[in-house]
């Protein structure tokens, strides 16, 4: 098969290779002796990836080896006993090995595909759908009504978080750094947007009254200070990851002083050892995607020997929605 390789730690533009390999067996790191084998039509490209290439991600499998963490295709093989049958078509996440035309995920992480969206919108949905509900209803204890600020909005997990929370019963203030990712943030439901650049902490407060209730910060850096000064008392800042470069400090009186929390939200981590929590969060966008209000925003397409371009693209910040490679 068809397949791209990081064969050396050299950053995107360099650390790629296109390559002709075997198959994968039909086995997963998570499920050793059975996993769903998916013929892969569209694999999602996220900044983890980016980071693989330089050996900065704290998943490093040895090299060379094939990224790429989910996919949307059609199942080849399921493991005796699954509700899935070859033919159906699905989003999954495979952890690596994505950007291929077979890949391997673990049964519990594979979720059936719904005719409304597309296989490669399969590829844009587990990653950033699931962490955006994780991080929103299980760990920002959003309730409805209340109002969530969303930083990179115009991003994968960004345009997530919009739909989740409208979809949740959530008003929306989006904060973005350009006109074009404000049309993104729009489409993907901001009820208001900001500008990075602008003094978005005091409006974000005009806009909420009080501050907002939840925070979702995939981004870092130095507006985190300002993130915390914008939310209302019993507000939460649920810290998503670090996409700006840098990873902020917090001094903790500020949450003493104005009863706030900061609330990590380490997806990954914490549903791979729990099925059951992966398949409820599974079920949830299901019913969002069912009533209308996930629609995965895909931003831009490439062939999978451009994958170099496509995670230059993301490293930039140039991104909007989710990247995708095409392999049928």
């Amino acid at each position: 098969m068809r397949a791209v390789q990081i064969t050396e730690l050299t950053g995107p533009r360099s650390a790629l290779s296109l390559v002709d390999i075997p198959e994968p067996e039909p086995s997963h790191m998570l499920t050793p002796g059975s996993g769903v084998v998916v013929d892969v039509a569209a694999a999602g490209v996220s900044f983890p990836e980016v980071l693989q290439t330089r050996g900065e991600y704290q998943f490093k499998p040895p090299l060379p080896f094939v990224p790429g963490s989910e996919v949307g295709g059609v199942v080849r093989s399921a493991p005796e006993g699954s509700s899935l049958e070859p033919g159906d078509r699905v989003a999954a996440l495979c952890m690596i090995g994505g950007f291929a035309e077979v890949a391997v995920a673990p049964e519990h992480m594979c979720f059936a595909l719904p005719d409304e969206l597309g296989l490669d919108q399969g590829a844009a949905l587990v990653l950033n759908y699931h962490t955006a509900y994780f991080s929103l209803k299980l760990r920002g204890r959003l309730a409805p009504g209340e109002t969530v600020l969303v930083h990179g909005a115009a991003g994968g997990v960004g345009t997530a978080s919009l739909q989740v929370a409208k979809g949740l019963g959530a008003r929306t203030i989006a904060v973005v750094s350009s006109e074009e990712k404000e049309r993104v943030a729009r489409e993907a439901g901001a009820d208001e947007v900001l500008r990075s650049d602008g003094p978005w902490k005091d409006e974000a407060k005009e806009l909420s009254g009080a501050g907002v209730d939840v925070v979702i910060d995939p981004v870092g850096g130095e507006r985190f200070t300002d993130s915390l000064r914008s939310l209302r008392e019993g507000g939460r800042l649920v810290v998503v990851g670090f996409t700006g470069g840098s990873i902020p400090e917090v001094k903790v009186n500020r949450l003493l002083l104005n009863n706030i929390d900061v609330v990590g939200a380490g997806w990954g981590a914490y549903v791979m050892p729990k099925p059951e929590i992966s398949r409820e969060i599974g079920g949830a966008i299901g019913e969002l995607i069912e009533k209308g209000y996930v629609r995965p925003v895909i931003g831009a397409r490439f062939a999978l020997e451009q994958a170099a371009d496509a995670l230059e693209l993301i490293d930039t910040r140039g991104a909007t929605g989710k990247v995708v490679l095409e392999l049928r």
